[in-house]
């Protein structure tokens, strides 16, 4: 069964939102990446423990919340600023949150921002912002690949490129980049149809290359948080086959965190969808302990 989804108007513009609807529930916050939209927690929902209400919007620029042709909303602090605006007009206060890809930049964003609501944080295959020895060691290890796994972040940062390239091929565009896992039904055949649908949305192929666009303007805020650590308990979850984000960016995980367990999967990027019961079953134990 489909989560309800819904429009949110807050000062920021409109967000699409993914709502379990069990307001007794206590919330669940759930950030998904790129080149996806919050569907992609629809194949987890299942197995996500009942008492958890479960709201996952849809990240600005990306599924059907609102395009925004300005690379500066695109900023990863900024995009957690909408977030932090939509959870306030749903009237939650405190929470638990779940971040995948870009989805997990910006939860650590947004728990930078209000640490004390966020009462668990969860992340899955993305390098963690304040770890500056990590990242170090993961350009390193992408130095000696020659940075080939990078080459959709290059292409994306060139002006007007996607524009011009991706508009009338969404679908041989998404597609790649589930590869033989989206090809052989590992990740629902629905799952990737519904991002090549909201990829054709008009200007999508600009608003979703802006969060790569952006990165020059992230990266003197993430190094200016260098060493800070999240107060919070933390559960990291990584899928082993991952390309992008290469095992060293795991090092030095703990001197990031005052508590965090990490687990491993064999899974590549999209651990949530092609793991869907292991993912689940380690946020349940998480959340519940």
């Amino acid at each position: 069964m489909a989560m309800k989804t819904g429009k949110v108007t807050v000062n920021r513009g409109t967000f699409n939102v993914r709502d379990r609807g069990n307001k007794d529930g206590f919330p669940l916050v759930m950030l998904h990446g790129w080149p996806e939209s919050s569907y992609c927690w629809e194949t987890i929902e299942p197995y996500i423990d009942k008492s958890l209400r479960i709201i996952a919007p849809d990240l600005r620029g990306l599924g059907e919340s609102e395009r925004t042709l300005d690379v500066k909303a695109y900023q990863k602090l900024e995009l957690a600023k909408d977030m932090i605006e939509v959870i306030d007009a749903l009237g939650i206060k405190d929470f638990f949150l779940v971040g995948h890809d870009w989805g997990g930049i910006v939860a650590q964003e947004l728990t930078l921002i209000i640490h004390e609501r966020v009462k668990k944080l969860a992340l899955m295959n993305i390098p963690v912002i304040t770890n500056a020895k990590g990242e170090k060691d993961a350009q390193r290890a992408l130095a000696a690949m020659r940075f080939m796994p990078m080459w959709y972040q290059y292409f994306q940062q060139q002006p007007g490129l996607a524009e011009g390239m991706i508009k009338g091929n969404e679908d041989v565009w998404v597609r790649y980049f589930f590869g033989r896992k989206g090809k052989d039904g590992t990740i629902p055949g629905e799952a990737i149809a519904e991002y090549v649908r909201c990829y054709r949305i008009e200007n999508t192929p600009a608003t979703a290359a802006y969060y790569y666009r952006a990165m020059r303007l992230d990266a003197p805020h993430w190094a200016e948080l260098a060493g800070k650590k999240f107060t919070m308990p933390a559960l990291y979850i990584y899928g082993e086959e991952e390309i992008v984000i290469v095992k060293e960016n795991l090092n030095h995980l703990e001197d990031c965190f005052d508590s965090i367990k990490i687990e491993r999967l064999k899974a590549g990027h999209f651990i949530q969808e092609e793991k869907p019961r292991e993912v689940a079953a380690l946020l349940n134990e998480f959340f519940r302990g």
